[in-house]
């Protein structure tokens, strides 16, 4: 048993505002010092500059005031531009995208998450997407906190599990998508996050290893 990091701040907006701000993402179809995660191309949920994969069994916090859109431009392989506002307000004004860009401005909608157990206890990240799947799981997250905010403005914070599907594309093969697994709901004080009894009486030798892998 753990606590899940606080999500704390004077200058939050109210519970009761989310389910507006929330429910804003889905008409569309940075944090700084924050760790960055992604699902990479073989379906491995990796962060940082070392691109270490997360712990299978972890669960992660989303905080549900940091929920974001606007827009990237992406050169070779670096950011060349981002103008990123929180769901509650408008998108940000565009204007020519930076020279270099491959694809000009490109919608872009993300969220910070916490872990709460295992090694990575205590990490914050900043998850960011621009491809389809991606944009939809974070949707579906988005609509499933403003619909429990609706019910239970006590707990609003999703914790979750990092997972995956896969569809068969035509031309570039397996396609790899994120699903962000609910397995509860918590407040946004600090509040106990139970392992499963299965996991937890499971012996250390049988538990799966930490792989780091770099690009």
């Amino acid at each position: 048993m753990t606590n899940i990091t606080v999500f704390g701040g004077a200058s939050l907006p109210s519970v009761k505002s989310l389910s507006t701000a929330l429910r804003s993402i889905k008409a569309q179809d940075t944090a700084v010092g924050m760790a960055i995660i992604k699902m990479d191309k073989t379906g491995h949920w990796v962060f940082g500059a070392d691109q270490t994969e997360v712990e299978e069994a972890s669960l992660w916090a989303v905080n549900p005031f940091s929920f974001v859109h606007g827009y990237i431009a992406w050169g070779d392989g670096e950011v060349l531009g981002e103008k990123m506002v929180s769901v509650a307000d408008p998108l940000p004004e565009l204007d020519m995208p930076p020279s270099g860009a491959k694809r000009g401005w490109e919608m872009q909608i993300g969220m910070t998450l916490a872990c709460t157990n295992g090694e990575d206890e205590g990490l914050q990240a900043r998850y960011s997407v621009t491809s389809v799947g991606g944009k939809r799981a974070v949707q579906a997250l988005a609509m499933a906190i403003a619909e429990q905010v609706d019910k239970d403005q006590t707990q609003p914070v999703p914790v979750v599990r990092l997972k995956k599907e896969h569809y068969q594309h035509k031309s570039y093969g397996r396609i790899f998508t994120p699903v962000f697994e609910l397995v509860k709901w918590s407040g946004m004080d600090a509040a106990p996050v139970e392992e499963d009894a299965e996991e937890a009486e499971a012996p250390a030798e049988d538990a799966p290893r930490r792989r780091r892998r770099r690009t």
